[in-house]
């Protein structure tokens, strides 16, 4: 299996204009995302992908490749979906696309290995990371999405609520979520998963997927790999240790560059 990563970078932002351009310990943002996905040991090439000018400019100013994209797409999976089509025309076609994003400057290169690791089982369409939650304030947070996976490792169900839901747990009430007793139980008998957001595709899965309308799920939960289960297409789940920090606002850019700080 040949693998590449894809990582989909836009200008706009509504809570952060300009974020992938943003210096991150005197680098853009983006190169970070770039250089980190460089180091994984199973990818032979990285591409950003991007619907403007200076984003370009700047990824092949520190020597990146960037591939120039139409505004109009919805989601960064469209974009990438038409990068995969560009890049093929150029003669760097891979059997496995990998979909990094990029506001996830702390993504490891070990994280990259992994999901593409999950390609090597012929049922997998996507494949995808989880970790587990060791923080019980994670487990009410909408913005943490928890996956739920058979004992193959396929995904079952992704959503912002949590599930599962343990009754003989939360329907107690010593161990409320968000209590000192359900902070103990996180990782022992209360265990869950939250979803790491990057995925692996096949080349045509992401064709396919890229052409499908909405779901009802996707457009209840916000949450687009839902479209893929609702469509039978398969999604492999790996467990990492890896932690990653994605960022959405200035507050969260000073956060990563301390964690970043404290590891250098």
């Amino acid at each position: 299996m040949s693998a590449i990563v894809i990582i989909p970078s836009r200008y706009q932002s509504t809570r952060f204009p300009g974020k992938p351009l943003s210096l991150l310990l005197g680098k853009p943002m983006i190169q970070h995302v770039y250089e980190r996905s460089k180091a994984a040991r199973l990818i032979k090439e990285v591409f950003v992908a991007t619907d403007n000018k200076a984003i370009c400019d700047a990824v092949r100013g520190f020597g990146g490749k960037a591939v120039m994209t139409s505004e109009n797409h919805s989601s960064g999976t469209d974009r990438i979906s038409e990068a995969e089509q560009i890049i093929s025309k150029e003669g760097h076609s891979a059997d496995i696309i990998v979909n990094v994003q990029g506001d996830e400057p702390m993504i490891m290169p070990q994280m990259i290995d992994e999901v593409v690791a999950l390609m090597a089982d012929s049922k997998a369409d996507i494949g995808t990371l989880v970790k587990r939650i060791d923080d019980a304030a994670e487990i009410d947070d909408p913005n943490v999405v928890k996956a739920v996976f058979n004992g193959e490792g396929f995904a079952l169900y992704f959503s912002r609520s949590p599930v599962p839901y343990h009754r003989d747990l939360f329907g107690t009430e010593a161990c409320k979520r968000g209590s000192v007793e359900a902070q103990k139980r996180v990782g022992s008998e209360l265990v869950m998963f939250k979803h790491i957001g990057v995925y692996a595709y096949r080349k045509d899965v992401l064709a396919r997927f890229s052409k499908l309308p909405p779901s009802r799920l996707e457009e209840t939960e916000k949450l687009e790999q839902l479209r893929a289960l609702e469509n039978g297409i398969t999604i492999k789940v790996g467990e990492t240790i890896y932690e990653t920090i994605g960022v959405d606002t200035p507050m969260d850019l000073k956060k990563v560059e301390k964690c970043l700080s404290i590891s250098l």
